[in-house]
This record gives C-alpha cells, structure tokens and sequence, in this order.
C-alpha cells in the first residue's frame, strides 16, 4: 500500500474551519488515486473531541500538547517535521487560512520540502504529482510537477466543497506523543474583535461597499439593504484603510474569503485582490457606473448604476414584496 495521504486540521480555540473539510475532500481524491489511507493530523491542547467529526479520514493522528495551544508556524512546523520523519507520508495538505498560512512555508525552508501554495487542483498521475495553483493575486494558473516526497500542498479556500469532506462516522483515533523543542517565537497577546462584530465567513447574504458609495456617510444604503435581505455588510479593501468599516469587515486577499449564497458588490471596481476573496460565490451582484467595471466579468448579474440610486430603490422594492 502507498504512503498515507495527510490533512492538516485547521482549527482555532476548538473550532474546525471549513477548509478543513475542503481539505479532507481533495484528500480524499487525491488518496483514492493512489489507493492509501487518508489521515487527518490534529494538533492542539484540549482539543481532542475535534477528531470526532474528521470522518471522511480513516484515521486522526491527535498530537496534544501544552506547547500546541496556540496555532505558531514555527511550533505546528516542529511537530509536523517530527511526525513526517516518523511515518513519511507521500503528502500533506494545509488549509491556508491565517492560522495555517506560515506552516507550509515553514516546512519547506526549513527541512527542505516541496511546497505549493494556493492550489486549487492535484492529481496523481503516471507515477507522478501534479498541483494546480494561483499566483499574483489569481492573475496566473500554473501546473508544477512536484519531484519530491512528501509534497506540501497549501489548499486555497473555496478549492472544493466543505460539504464533500464531512461524514457522520467517527473515525479511529491515535494519540501521538512529541517532545516538541523550544521555538524562538511565542504569542505573546490575541485581541479580540470588536464585541458584536459578524464573522463574514458565515453569512449566507454580504452586501459589499467600495469607494463607489462615496463616504461613510452613505453606509446606512448598504446597512438597510443587508438587513431586508437578512445579511450583513463587508467592504473593499480602500473602504477599510479609510475607516469606513472595521478591518474585520475586509473581504479580499489581505482580508477574509468568503462564499455566500449571495453577495451584492455596490461600487466596486473588482480589482484582483478583492475577487479572490469573493469570487466563489453562488450568486453575484454588480452594481457600477462604470459599464467596463472588471467587477462585471465574474457576476452573474450586473446593473450600470449610481450604487446610491441602485441600494435604496433594491431596499424600496424588498420592503414591497415583503408586505
């Protein structure tokens, strides 16, 4: 039997993120291909009631430790490197997320792996690895034949559907013992959010603003729209470094990706940057005065308007049919 298939678990204070299950789908894939066994790795302290629902796996290796609490590239890093020297997978997948994001990297510039960042494919083939992936931004695709064992494979969120990488089942579990070294960076504090804030990653509605809405002044258009529609707002990226929005309120490359079952995009231009963030939703919505907007290439509907015309008359016109 070929070398196991690996999945990072992406989770932070006991929560499992999405692309965790997005992961365990390719995995699955990518483990059928070679006929191995799929096994979710697990990191963390208290955390081990988690393995419970990485079903699709057909093990979960638990490594708990007081020194894994925090999600530290350097510390996770470690623990990988020791696990990987131990069982020697043929490739581990990891959820890039800003918790995971510097694990992958980690790994390779310091034990000399092969990694590929924002994947959005892989395949086994011929006896040889292939990983699909986007660069600058998603302006390029590349195909990289991956030479070395095990690959590091960092999966870009929205690659599959979380749905396809759950299951009911519990799996098996093994608790792995590590003597984790000491690592040169520790957290050393995590400020929360503002109280009350929306975690944009799990709204089925976002009405998104950019610079088109012309000022703070005007958010209350987007706000009342979000609350007809049962959703909530998020902003470009502009919008955030003017303090329009809060930052927690930034969708985008350097802000947070997301998938609604809608997002209304109201005077945003579409600059790369914002679209890798957005652009996996179901149904998108354009509105722009600029006809040639590149915002308009990836929505599903577009209206050529002043977003302070085009808001309140959507708001006027739910408020309608609602009555």
């Amino acid at each position: 039997m070929a070398a196991s298939i690996w999945v990072l678990a992406d989770q932070w204070r006991g929560r499992l993120s999405d692309v965790t299950f997005e992961a365990l789908a390719m995995g699955r894939e990518l483990a059928g291909q070679l006929g191995s066994p799929l096994e979710a790795v697990l990191l963390g302290h208290g955390v081990g009631e988690l393995a419970g629902t990485l079903g699709k796996a057909d093990k979960v290796l638990v490594v708990d430790n007081p020194a894994l609490a925090e999600p530290m590239p350097g510390t996770w890093g470690a623990a990988l490197a020791l696990l990987i020297e131990q069982r020697h997978p043929e490739a581990l997948l990891i959820p890039l997320t800003n918790v995971t994001l510097g694990v992958g990297t980690f790994l390779g510039a310091k034990h000399e792996l092969p990694v590929v960042n924002f994947c959005l494919d892989a395949r086994f083939e011929g006896g040889g690895l292939s990983a699909k992936a986007v660069m600058y931004g998603g302006k390029i695709q590349a195909t990289v034949a991956v030479k070395k064992r095990p690959a590091i494979l960092g999966l870009r969120p929205g690659a599959r559907n979380a749905d396809q990488g759950r299951a009911t089942a519990a799996p098996p579990v093994e608790q792995i013992a590590l003597d984790l070294p000491a690592q040169p960076v520790a957290l050393k504090k995590y400020v929360e959010p503002d109280a009350g804030d929306v975690d944009l990653t799990r709204q089925d509605v976002l009405v998104a603003v950019g610079r088109g809405i012309g000022g703070k002044d005007n958010l209350p258009l987007a706000e009342e729209l979000a609350t007809a529609l049962g959703g909530a707002v998020c902003g470009s990226r502009p919008v955030i470094d003017q303090g329009w929005l809060p930052l927690s309120r930034q969708v985008g490359k350097s802000g947070v990706t997301v998938k609604p079952k809608l997002y209304v995009a109201a005077g945003i231009s579409g600059a790369p940057e914002h679209v890798e963030g957005m652009k996996n939703a179901e149904l998108i919505v354009a509105i722009n005065t600029d006809a040639q907007a590149p915002i308009f290439d990836i929505a599903h509907y577009g209206i050529v308007g002043d977003a302070l015309d085009v808001l309140p008359a959507l708001t006027e016109k739910l408020a309608a049919r609602k009555e």
